[in-house]
């Protein structure tokens, strides 16, 4: 890839990252956010129309989808045409949060909390909470819930500074 496309890429992916990458070929849903996602090779891999984002997901900075198995390559002196994919399916109302590494032949349900520098290498059932490496079932989302609403604030329709002019009050007074 010459310099150009590459700089054009980079304007597509940071202007418009849902657009950029079904112009890759990931199949995507309605109302998915893909904050500061990375060109190129980046995010979705080198087979990226092997993954399929449902509705409403979140995919934050440095999550990486690994869609093979890069490992084949140590047994490719005696199967030299030795290659393993796997899709990657993620479901509608999902956040995955900073760093996480989806592998392949995953699946992610609905309603999934994938918590940052989690890596997910099995199945994640619908309602729950995963973090770790390997993910592991943290708690499910009615209990996530519960928590969160005992330490949250009911701001997010404050503009930017108003939300620091609140923040930076609340706890100055700690």
């Amino acid at each position: 890839m010459n310099i150009l496309n590459a700089a054009l890429n980079w304007y597509k992916c940071k202007t418009n990252p849902v657009k950029y990458a079904r112009s890759l070929g990931v199949n995507i849903g309605q109302e998915c956010r893909l904050i500061n996602i990375k060109p190129g090779f980046g995010t979705f891999g080198s087979e990226p129309y092997l993954i399929t984002i449902g509705n409403h997901v979140t995919i934050t900075a440095n999550v990486q989808f690994v869609t093979h198995d890069g490992g084949v390559w140590v047994l490719r002196l005696k199967d030299p045409a030795l290659d393993v994919f796997g899709e990657i399916l993620i479901g509608s109302n999902v956040f995955i949060g900073y760093g996480a590494i989806i592998m392949p032949n995953v699946q992610i349900g609905n309603n999934v909390v994938v918590g940052a520098g989690t890596i997910v290498t099995k199945n994640v059932p619908d309602n729950v909470v995963v973090a770790g490496v390997p993910a592991k079932i943290i708690c499910t989302l009615d209990e996530y819930k519960k928590s969160v609403l005992k330490n949250c604030f009911r701001i997010n329709h404050l503009s930017a500074n108003e939300k620091k002019k609140f923040l930076i009050e609340k706890f100055k007074k700690l």
